[in-house]
């Protein structure tokens, strides 16, 4: 039976999958605190926006911000979300040599975001969820090896 490696908190297991986890991005030019400060920012056209959440202190809050809708999101941000978050993953996995070598060694496995939180990017805790980041993480897998 093929291995399952379920991963939520940046503090447990495989935390390090995890967008909240404290690995600083370089990607446009710029060094965003974490993949999810990069990937809530570029929801928005608004460059002070962005520069807001690039600089929101924690993950929890760069998320929160956003959430927000009282800023305009990308007129096609559900078209582009997907290709967005690749692009954050791959670069924070190929950044950082341990990353890459714990991606590597899970070999196989299925990776699921397991949470109840999100259907779109985790498996909605009951495995339904189209568990979008565990999909994108066993790509870039596959493409470093």
């Amino acid at each position: 039976m093929q291995e399952v490696i379920k991963f939520y908190s940046e503090s447990g297991n495989y935390g390090e999958f995890s967008n909240f986890s404290n690995y600083p991005v370089k990607l446009k030019n710029k060094i965003w605190k974490t993949s999810e400060h990069y990937f809530q920012a570029q929801k928005f056209e608004n460059k002070s926006y962005q520069d807001k959440i690039a600089n929101a202190l924690t993950p929890m809050k760069a998320a929160e911000l956003g959430r927000s809708r009282k800023e305009k999101i990308k007129m096609n941000w559900d078209n582009l979300k997907d290709n967005v978050m690749y692009e954050v993953i791959k670069a924070k996995f190929t950044q950082y040599e341990e990353l890459r070598v714990l991606l590597a060694e899970t070999n196989e496995a299925i990776i699921i975001e397991h949470t109840e939180n999100d259907n779109y990017w985790g498996d909605g805790g009951d495995g339904k969820g189209k568990n979008r980041l565990g999909k994108i993480l066993m790509k870039v897998r596959e493409e470093l090896k």
